[in-house]
């Protein structure tokens, strides 16, 4: 979720901070022992439990100094210990009133207030609702009518009956919208075929393998991490091509974004550097790529000059200095990169270049194949667009509709795996988990007009699963950052505090709301998609912002929302949620900060915040939830998170 050009090579440590404003310097979850408070019996004292203070939470807890466990209640004795006897089998057994709760005892583990808050805590603002089909009353706009008595997907003549539980949700399909547009015309987009989905995602496939070529063979590095699914992000914003997903017309032809990230990673990628040693080694490897750059390339005298005059005094100080600290190490990396960037930079130019043009005009030519494929099918089907009359007047917001009708589908084969729902069409498979699939039928029976019979459901869902798929790339955990959500309990608080019912950036997959701006309006409409936000211009209501961590994206809704609450004369507010990347600012944080709109800014710290995994629909529900601390991977590091209100009343 982050850009590799806003971070240092020291990175920020992590602050702690205590209710009182104090601050302790390490992880936020190791136990403190520092105030015991000893109000325990004996026994549990003997057993190693201790009661201590959580300076986050500001309540106590008690801490196990023999198992490590944490509670939040009081430990009771004669309860199974979950961690040295997981089956019970030593267990007393449980008799009267606490029989039925023997099994928590000891065994709960201490949640983050989000996960408190999705369980029906005391701070949530509603409990977890079943999922349960409701017909949609929107004003202005007919949606797909409710099919009594239809069978749910997911449901089997096999299902137990005493398996039936309510089941926890993480979105609220219930609220309204408060977003007013002036109607619009349909899109003009092809309506989406397994077919065509499955030829693009192949080309896609390609592409990125064609990436990883040329990055490796021209530069003699691995492609910078996520920054294929960031260049597809950046070309959206400017590209006016027909394919939903891959670039195909776009000024300039060179992408910024790939440009700036791969001449990051030159002469060599710098990792987060924990201990000297590991310091020492990258000074080192550092002068040696930056000498090995500027002998093998087309450099002028002078630049020669500075970098072989700079790695030399690096060497030199290296050979001598043998009590050097990681920091002095860190410091005269910094001060070799000054030196040498500007003309390993130089010389690296064309090839980088070269190698974003390259990946350009492959895509301009996948573009223009899967365009032809998608004409040739609906040619066979004998299929026309349709241009339906639209008023000038002013309604709720809607689904994006599209011009031209849907082809026949094929056949999608369905099964379920445990809790995973699983799709097949020609060997290719996708895979949801059992809620989200449950959630997209809800999502589809609210917004889809053009099946009232489910018949195109499956292949709708295939492609939809496969196109996010493809988008994010299928390493482990790759792209799973630049679809993170906000947690349950934010989007409670917006909806409650500011009236927000929609959100701005998200999908299918991980949206709140029934109502969501997304990327992909061929397959998204579906399932309730108001089409790309930097297209959509509401006139009013109250808008919940996310986008995923691209610096021209971010730049481009900046521009967006100036450009509503300029011309709206209507109460019309954005609740935007960025990362603080101050070294050096963005261009959208620094016109966010100057606007004349701006009503309110706060900053959340490191470690402090959290968001939803952005592969939720895919994940166990126990790890849809996880905080992202910002400060873990190799130089992919979000010191703050940054939220900032825009609003406009009459």
């Amino acid at each position: 979720m982050t850009s590799e050009n806003y971070r240092t090579v020291k990175g920020d440590a992590g602050m702690v901070m205590s209710p009182t404003g104090s601050s302790t310097q390490g992880s936020p979850l190791t136990p403190s022992t520092s105030k015991p408070i000893q109000e325990l019996p004996d026994e549990l004292i003997q057993a190693g439990w201790a009661k201590c203070w959580s300076k986050r939470e500001n309540r106590p807890y008690y801490f196990n100094r023999f198992t490590n466990q944490s509670l939040w209640e009081m430990p009771v004795l004669g309860q199974h210990d979950v961690i040295s006897d997981p089956l019970g089998l030593n267990a007393a057994p449980a008799s009267g009133e606490g029989a039925g709760d023997g099994s928590l005892g000891n065994g709960q583990r201490k949640r983050g207030p989000s996960e408190e808050a999705s369980q029906g805590g005391p701070n949530s603002f509603k409990r977890p609702k079943v999922e349960i089909p409701v017909t949609p009353t929107t004003p202005t706009i007919p949606i797909s009518p409710n099919t009594p008595g239809a069978k749910p997907w997911n449901s089997s003549s096999e299902d137990k009956q005493g398996q039936a539980t309510t089941p926890v949700v993480y979105w609220d399909l219930d609220v309204q919208t408060n977003a007013v547009i002036k109607e619009r015309t349909t899109f003009d987009y092809l309506p989406p075929h397994p077919e065509i989905e499955l030829q693009r995602a192949q080309l896609t496939t390609k592409l990125r393998q064609h990436y990883h070529e040329l990055c490796s063979q021209r530069e003699g590095i691995e492609p910078p991490r996520e920054s294929f699914n960031r260049w597809l992000l950046e070309r959206k914003v400017v590209d006016k091509g027909v394919d939903p997903l891959l670039p195909s017309e776009c000024d300039p032809v060179i992408s910024p974004s790939m440009f700036r990230e791969v001449m990051n990673d030159i002469p060599i990628r710098l990792s987060r550097i924990k201990y000297k040693e590991e310091a020492r080694k990258l000074l080192f490897k550092y002068a040696e790529a930056a000498k090995k750059m500027i002998d093998s390339r087309n450099a002028t005298p002078d630049s020669r000059k500075v970098v072989k005059w700079n790695v030399e005094d690096t060497m030199n100080w290296l050979r001598r200095d043998h009590s050097a600290s990681k920091e002095d190490y860190m410091d005269r990396l910094d001060h070799l990169r000054k030196q040498c960037g500007p003309h390993v930079t130089a010389v690296a130019k064309d090839s980088v270049e070269g190698i974003c043009s390259k990946i350009y005009h492959i895509s301009t030519e996948y573009v223009r194949r899967i365009r032809q494929a998608h004409l040739n099918l609906l040619k066979e089907c004998n299929i026309t667009a349709e241009s339906p009359e639209v008023q000038d007047r002013l309604v709720y917001c809607y689904p994006v509709r599209l011009s031209i009708p849907s082809p026949p589908q094929p056949r999608v084969e369905l099964h379920f795996e445990n809790d995973i729902a699983c799709l097949r069409y020609k060997g290719e498979m996708v895979k949801v988990n059992r809620g989200h699939f449950n959630k997209l039928e809800l999502l589809y029976r609210y917004s889809c007009i053009d099946d009232p019979r489910f018949e195109k459901f499956l292949s709708r869902v295939w492609c939809l699963i496969k196109r996010y798929q493809v988008m994010f790339g299928s390493g482990v955990n790759e792209g799973t950052g630049l679809q993170g959500a906000l947690p349950v309990p934010v989007f409670e608080a917006l909806n409650k505090q500011f009236g927000v019912s929609f959100e701005c950036f998200a999908s299918p997959l991980n949206c709140y709301f029934k109502q969501f701006c997304s990327a992909f309006p061929d397959i998204d409409g579906f399932f309730g998609s108001r089409g790309p936000f930097l297209s959509f211009s509401p006139v009013s209501g109250s808008f919940e912002a996310n986008p995923p961590f691209c610096e021209e994206l971010m730049d481009a809704m900046v521009m967006h929302f100036e450009e509503l609450l300029e011309r709206s004369s209507e109460p019309l507010s954005f609740i935007i949620f960025v990362p603080e990347w101050r070294d050096p600012p963005t261009p959208a944080l620094t016109r966010m900060e100057a606007s004349r709109f701006r009503r309110h800014q706060m900053t959340v710290p490191a470690f402090e915040h959290e968001y939803r995994s952005g592969s939720q629909h895919i994940c166990k529900r126990s790890a849809s939830l996880h905080a992202f601390c910002f400060c873990r991977s190799s130089l992919e590091v979000i010191a703050k998170s940054l939220l900032i209100a825009f609003h406009k009343t009459l």
